[in-house]
């Protein structure tokens, strides 16, 4: 009786080949989800740092220190319930006396709103508008500080800035 020898065949079988597609596709899946949860969270905290609310607050923070740095602490003006604050501070280097008045306050459309003037006479200079989305905003003194806490609020995010500052003049 003769033997037969068994022969190799070099190559997959159709089980290695499905097996090693199934494992591919799952890696190419796990992958793919990866890289959208990453592109979605990316989005998320682009829009949130950049938002309308952020660079709003930014700047009112900004406005209202560089403002109230400039200000003279011998006199300033506060609502009877802090929704506004007005100051007085030296026109240029020249001043002698204080001589324009700067009013932090806001409006009907809830913008946050400085407006600049002179004293002798009482005259309007200009109105800025600082920010929108504003639904609160409320302003402090005490001696030579005032203090402004804004809540700004465009439905999608919110933000609460408190911005303290020092009269120095």
């Amino acid at each position: 009786m003769s033997k037969k020898k068994p022969t190799f065949r070099q190559g997959f079988t159709l089980i290695e080949l499905m097996l090693a597609t199934v494992l591919a596709a799952i890696i190419t899946l796990g992958l793919s989800i990866i890289l959208a949860d990453s592109q979605r969270g990316w989005h998320r905290m682009y829009n949130r740092i950049y938002s309308d609310v952020v660079t709003d607050s930014y700047s009112a923070r900004r406005i209202f220190d560089h403002v109230l740095r400039r200000a003279s602490g011998e006199k300033y003006f506060l609502g009877d319930y802090g929704e506004w604050i007005e100051v007085y501070y030296y026109g240029d280097a020249t001043s002698v006396s204080v001589d324009r008045y700067a009013r932090f306050f806001c409006d009907e459309n809830n913008q946050l709103n400085v407006e600049y003037g002179s004293l002798n006479p009482t005259k309007t200079l200009a109105v800025q508008t600082i920010c929108g989305n504003v639904s609160s905003c409320m302003f402090k003194a005490t001696n030579r500080s005032a203090q402004m806490i804004l809540t700004l609020d465009d439905e999608t995010q919110s933000a609460t800035v408190v911005s303290s500052s020092f009269m120095h003049n």
